[in-house]
């Protein structure tokens, strides 16, 4: 994708609707018929397209393209991933405890002693709650649950987050005996 610096993934095109060059889009953001609200989407080809209509139908969007107009057209454009520039993304909307998928990847996860675990080279959600790609030097990437118990902070401004190893699964618990605290204790 040479044209974006910072790419987000807006939505991806599934199947013509109609006859009129119409696509059927599942739709990544927040509110699904906002995807055109952010300038124009962009191919990683290098294509852009100006989205000139949006309207809910179930489980996606219907979208019409500038450009697109007929079913021919429509149908060749099926599994393109569209894309905006993160700039054009606006952080007021965001709450405190919000994040774009993009700016989270480059971070440094450190623990509180400041040793690194690598960084996020990826987000992914399987459906069952966000996870976070870590990958060292050296090393073989690995998931960890972006949750509150797991990542504590995040600080972009430093290009760091906080996490806590224990909890994102990055270390094991020291203790020989993992059924320690559930066996009764003995009488003295």
């Amino acid at each position: 994708m040479s044209k974006l610096k910072n790419p987000v993934l807006m939505g991806t095109i599934g199947a013509a609707q109609g006859l009129r060059g119409e696509v059927r889009v599942k739709s990544f953001a927040a509110e699904p018929t906002a995807i055109g609200d952010y300038g124009h989407l962009h191919a990683e080809d290098g294509r852009s397209f100006e989205v000139l209509e949006v309207r809910e139908a179930k489980n996606v969007v219907i979208v019409r393209l500038r450009g697109i107009n007929d079913r021919n057209a429509a149908e060749a454009l099926n599994g393109l991933d569209l894309y905006v520039e993160r700039d054009n993304l606006p952080d007021d909307d965001l709450d405190d405890d919000e994040f774009f998928y993009a700016d989270l990847e480059g971070l440094e996860a450190l623990d509180g002693e400041g040793k690194s675990y690598g960084t996020v080279t990826g987000v992914f959600d399987f459906g069952a709650g966000d996870l976070l790609e870590l990958k060292g030097p050296g090393k073989r990437p690995v998931l960890i649950p972006f949750s509150e118990w797991s990542v504590l902070e995040i600080d972009l401004e430093a290009g760091t987050m906080l996490v806590d190893p224990l909890a994102a699964g990055l270390i094991d618990d020291n203790r020989d005996d993992p059924s320690a605290p559930f066996k009764p204790k003995k009488k003295k």
